[in-house]
């Protein structure tokens, strides 16, 4: 990489001044002197200095102007690469961002490559550029921003078993555009996963950079750095053969690499206090397989039923047995002969026997999900959850995604969806929560959760007044090309998107118990963007509508 220095005109111009003070200044001097002396020595020694003193700075402007059309020439070559890119992106918005490595590198590009821009820009002031800068950087995405994308990516490569190579080369199903990881977007995902002690995903994304670089591919990214950070993270993960391995191959391209001579040394001793524990006199050789997904055991978190529910959102695991399938009906829902359904029945089709959930099919027509989306898109915001203590909404890790909340005075067509869900469900809406609109992006999820609140959790819905969620009502307002199906651990069901049906199911007995059963998630979003917009609906006002029953789990 060349790095090519760019001077300020101002300064070029104040440079050349003090030159020239410098050699005219005497110049006048040590003319007259001749003129008063003739003493012609010093003179033509001074003349001749001038004369290359000339040169150097006709060398000087010559590389001044080098450098600025360098400089412009950068300028040109990401303006030709970006006008691509955004014509190609523009045209389909949400198709371009459907695709993860896309989302992922427009958060790069955005908080980091445009200020590289900028910076190059500035060291010649451009009065528009930097005002247009300032007038759009308010919208740009910070460092969080990239980070949670990064980890949006390590999120769907954990959920469906995707290695660092198929993001690396684009090679995720149902794609519409291409996208690469380059050698230096590797790098940055590792040292990202690094920086947060997650050496599970440093090592596979560090082995990913060295793998790309090692074919032949150009990075700014030093291998030595590379070598580094790898040896390292596969030390944490207690690879100590193959750190040894690394770190030997570190400290060949690199002698004087202040910790690679160190840690070597370091690990060495480890290991051999380890083959004198295990009463053997020599290590084995190292593993030259490349590091894979199941090279070593992604450390465990606080998600019990991790491993089913990734396994559901993969499709693996659903217990969808003939016998099931075979109780399972269709129906024309109208709603015990409601008038507004009489002329037209909802489509109804079971999805899951017990706990009984439904699918109705036609529950929002394209133009209402256009306009639920428009009313929307203003308002989304980090969806949100009941902190269970306190009832307050607040963020939480485990839901990534944008949500807003609309009334029925924000537009008739949410009075009319209302009214839909409250004639095909039989239940009050009146006491129900606002409609929720979420909008899944990139690796966007709600990981396995109750809608209903626990006896632990008393106060979680006390603000309201309405009871406990007796019901959830979820519509899919999009198709998403790849992940992002709702799945129940608990009983192993799987249900993918399908723009414009809805499904529905009951959260609590009869008798007000919560059903544990219904504790669900929505899958990432591996390929597309999800839509969806949910009404909770409450206890009260259904006291005629859904009666109690006489046992707790009636």
């Amino acid at each position: 990489m060349h790095h090519v220095s760019f001077y300020r005109k101002s300064s070029c111009i104040a440079w050349f001044l003090a030159v020239t003070n410098v050699f005219f200044g005497p110049l006048v001097i040590s003319l007259s002197f001749f003129y008063a002396t003739i003493l012609p020595s010093p003179f033509t020694g001074q003349m001749t200095d001038l004369i290359f003193a000339e040169r150097e700075l006709v060398q000087s402007l010559k590389e001044y102007i080098e450098a600025e059309e360098l400089k412009l020439e950068a300028v040109k070559s990401w303006a030709n690469k970006l006008d691509m890119l955004t014509h190609a992106s523009t045209s389909d918005p949400e198709g371009f961002l459907a695709h993860p490595v896309n989302a992922y590198k427009l958060m790069k590009r955005l908080n980091t490559e445009w200020s590289e821009l900028e910076s190059l820009v500035l060291q010649d002031p451009s009065d528009g550029f930097i005002s247009n800068m300032s007038v759009h950087r308010q919208n740009f995405p910070d460092e969080e921003d990239e980070k949670g994308a990064a980890k949006a990516l390590m999120r769907l490569q954990d959920t469906y078993k995707l290695d660092s190579e198929s993001f690396s080369k684009g090679k995720l199903p149902g794609v519409r555009y291409n996208a690469q990881l380059t050698v230096d977007d590797c790098f940055d995902m590792g040292k990202l996963a690094y920086n947060e002690n997650d050496y599970y995903h440093s090592v596979l994304w560090m082995q990913q950079a060295l793998r790309q670089m090692d074919s032949g591919e150009d990075a700014k990214t030093p291998k030595a750095d590379i070598l580094d950070y790898l040896s390292y993270s596969v030390y944490q993960m207690g690879d100590l053969s193959r750190a040894i391995e690394l770190t030997r191959r570190l400290v060949a391209i690199d002698p004087s690499h202040q910790r690679a001579e160190g840690n070597l040394r370091y690990f060495e001793r480890l290991l051999s206090k380890e083959l004198r524990d295990l009463g053997r006199s020599q290590q084995e050789p190292a593993d030259e397989r490349p590091i894979q997904l199941d090279t070593y055991e992604r450390p465990k978190d606080y998600l019990p039923e991790r491993e089913v529910y990734e396994a559901l959102c993969r499709g693996e695991g659903v217990k969808m047995t003939s016998k099931r399938r075979s109780r399972l009906l269709c129906r024309y829902q109208d709603g015990n002969r409601n008038p507004r359904l009489l002329l037209k029945p909802m489509k109804e089709e079971d999805e899951w026997d017990s706990p009984h959930i439904v699918r109705f099919l036609e529950a929002l027509s394209d133009e209402e999900i256009k306009k639920i989306k428009e009313l929307a898109k203003p308002k989304l915001a980090r969806a949100t959850v009941r902190d269970p203590n306190t009832g307050v909404l607040t963020v939480a890790h485990y839901r990534v995604s944008k949500s807003a909340w609309l009334e029925e005075e924000d537009d008739p067509v949410i009075a009319r969806v209302n009214q839909r869900i409250e004639d095909v469900t039989g239940l009050s809406v009146n006491t129900a929560e606002l409609l929720q609109v979420a909008n899944y992006g990139v690796g966007g999820q709600y990981e396995p959760h109750y809608d209903f609140s626990r006896k632990d959790e008393p106060d979680a819905f006390k603000s309201l007044g309405t009871g406990n969620r007796v019901a959830t009502f979820l519509n899919y307002m999009s198709d998403v090309e790849a992940g992002g199906a709702t799945v129940f651990p608990d009983f192993g069901a799987a249900f993918w998107p399908r723009k414009g049906t809805a499904v529905f199911w009951y959260n609590l007995f009869k008798s007000g118990e919560g059903d544990y059963r219904t504790r669900h998630a929505a899958c990432p979003v591996l390929v597309g963007s999800k839509w969806v917009s949910n009404k909770w609906i409450h206890e009260r006002g259904q006291e005629f509508r859904r009666p109690c029953g006489l046992t707790e789990e009636d």
